[in-house]
């Protein structure tokens, strides 16, 4: 498979040639309908069915939710997008955890061609800061308090500095100077109105029109603005899908983030897109999953081996009926065979292991059924429809088993980054292949292993930390001469962060290091959880930190402890 990928100069967008559309359409890689036409689809045929389950920790009672009540609300809230000031290509930024009102939000922003711009709820305003002035919102939606965290007094900081935010929408209290999501938004029959739908019908987005904007932990020091189009993400979520088997009938469970590509595509844009029923929880409870698989009939769902870990301890702890539920697929750190054979016995699942990202989707992925040494032995098989290659530094293809950096080319790869030339020229290779940042290897079966990140980035139980944006801030602690924050292995998470810090007078304690990142406003799930004092920082001879010395050098410590 050949490609023709370039970037003019005087934008950020990927220039795909004419001639690669048309075989990304004849191939059926890409289509001409979207998501938001499938689920508008799925309303008119099945609107009595459940389309979104809604468990909170703050309430036994879950809230459920028809796809005839979710469809007439998406189009009451787009709108009232309209009614206030939003447009297509405006971009509406919605940072809410795993409720019920977050696709309403979504795909009514969608229904318009507007941009939502999902927004895990971990960030704080160190990065919302950014995000809310790159993406010039006009509106910001939140829940006013989550887990203890006021996000109403984080967005009315916000306000002052983003310029272009006009309104700041509220679910969960009423306060004088916001706007509620359910009496402004949703509390009024719009869509009833004369000439409603059709107003609406005739904003449809098209399949290659932007879908979502959603910002990636970036090694500069900034997020990186990824832009999907509608038939990018469509092929970019189908190695996950076709490898849980996902049909109609399935159910889908999700307690990964909205916020972040996993719960937004799997979790939220396609199971509605083909007509399945959603279970959420806002906050991830083991327990709770488990009671709830017979209950609603959960069949699959998409997250980090964390989970998988956590499910099998409750299992055994104390057992349920489980039958409903077979497929789990885990991204983010390889699987150990351990925990495949545990799922496989205790909870009688499948694992399906996968590598992907932000930008491309789900690239490798196993099957469900594979054997536990398959599973073990990589992160999956090539997807058919992205091509990938694993090269040295002169692009020089690697022998089976090296390691070497990974590129992939094809039709799920985003737009461009928003906005930023700079990262979307930085992101291609001369001969138009994404530069992914991970390291892999081909393994003996087919597979691809991923070894490392060229990028400078932890994966934390499926998350991305922003290490620069975690340096950044640790550098002006008044007792740290130098810092480097490099990952080191964990069991459950994948990996954590370690502040490896040459002191300034008296060295600091992780305590401190963790109230100075809180103050500075920077998400808990950045913050590092070791601390190494050094002297003096291995060096090359341009002067350059080599972490990869560093990151031995912890690894071999946390393995000897």
């Amino acid at each position: 498979m050949t490609s023709t990928v370039s970037l003019d100069p005087m934008t950020w967008q990927r220039q795909v040639s004419p001639e690669d559309q048309e075989r990304f359409r004849s191939n059926g890689w890409w289509r001409d309908v979207t998501a938001l036409d499938e689920f508008l689809d799925s309303v008119a045929r099945h609107p009595h069915k459940a389309a979104v389950v809604a468990y909170s920790k703050d309430n036994p009672i879950p809230f459920t939710v028809t796809y005839g009540q979710l469809g007439a609300m998406v189009d009451r809230c787009a709108l009232a997008y309209l009614e206030h000031g939003v447009g297509k290509g405006d971009a509406v930024t919605i940072q809410l955890p795993n409720v019920w009102q977050f696709p309403v939000a979504v795909l009514a922003a969608m229904r318009i061609g507007a941009l939502p711009n999902p927004v895990p709820h971990i960030y704080r305003g160190h990065e919302l800061r950014f995000m809310l002035n790159h993406a010039q919102s006009k509106l910001y939606v939140i829940q006013s308090d989550f887990r203890g965290f006021s996000f109403i007094d984080m967005a009315r900081n916000l306000r002052v500095e983003a310029p272009a935010l006009e309104h700041i929408v509220t679910i969960g209290a009423q306060h004088d100077d916001t706007l509620d999501f359910d009496q402004v938004f949703l509390g009024t029959p719009r869509e009833l109105e004369p000439g409603a739908r059709k107003r609406l019908d005739a904003m449809r987005p098209k399949a290659d029109d932007p879908a979502f904007l959603m910002f990636t932990s970036g090694t500069t020091g900034q997020p990186k603005a990824a832009l999907h189009s509608f038939n990018t993400v469509w092929s970019a979520g189908r190695g996950i899908t076709e490898g849980v088997e996902a049909g109609p009938d399935d159910v889908c469970f999700m307690a990964s983030t909205v916020g972040h590509l996993t719960g937004f595509y799997w979790g939220t844009v396609f199971p509605l897109s083909i007509g399945q029923k959603i279970v959420y929880q806002d906050v991830w409870d083991a327990a709770a999953l488990l009671d709830m698989v017979e209950r609603e009939g959960v069949s699959w769902t998409v997250s980090a081996t964390p989970f998988v870990l956590d499910m099998v301890k409750e299992q055994q702890r104390q057992p349920r009926p489980l039958a409903s539920l077979r497929a789990f697929a885990c991204g983010g750190a390889p699987i150990p065979p351990t925990a495949a054979i545990a799922a496989k016995d205790v909870l009688d699942m499948d694992l399906v292991s996968l590598w992907g990202m932000t930008e491309v989707g789900t690239c490798t992925v196993h099957h469900v059924g594979v054997p536990v040494e398959t599973l073990a032995a990589s992160d999956g098989m090539q997807v058919d429809f992205m091509d990938l290659r694993i090269v040295d530094d002169e692009f020089n293809p690697v022998a089976d088993g090296e390691e070497g950096r990974l590129q992939v080319r094809g039709p799920s790869i985003i737009l461009g980054y928003y906005e930023q030339p700079d990262n979307t020229a930085a992101a291609e290779t001369p001969d138009g292949w994404f530069e992914t940042g991970d390291l892999g290897m081909h393994v003996p079966d087919g597979g691809v292993r991923i070894t490392g990140r060229s990028k400078d980035i932890i994966l934390r139980g499926g998350q991305n930390v922003p290490v620069v944006e975690i340096e950044n801030a640790l550098i002006t602690h008044p007792h740290i001469a130098e810092v480097a924050v490099v990952a080191y292995p964990d069991d459950r998470m994948g990996e954590r962060g370690c502040a490896v810090i040459v002191p300034e007078g008296e060295a600091p304690t992780l305590a401190d290091l963790q109230e100075h990142l809180s103050a500075a406003g920077l998400a808990k799930q950045f913050w590092p959880e070791m601390i190494k004092i050094v002297d003096a920082m291995p060096r090359t001879p341009s002067g350059k930190i080599q972490k990869f010395i560093l990151r031995d050098q912890v690894k071999s410590e946390v393995t000897a402890s």
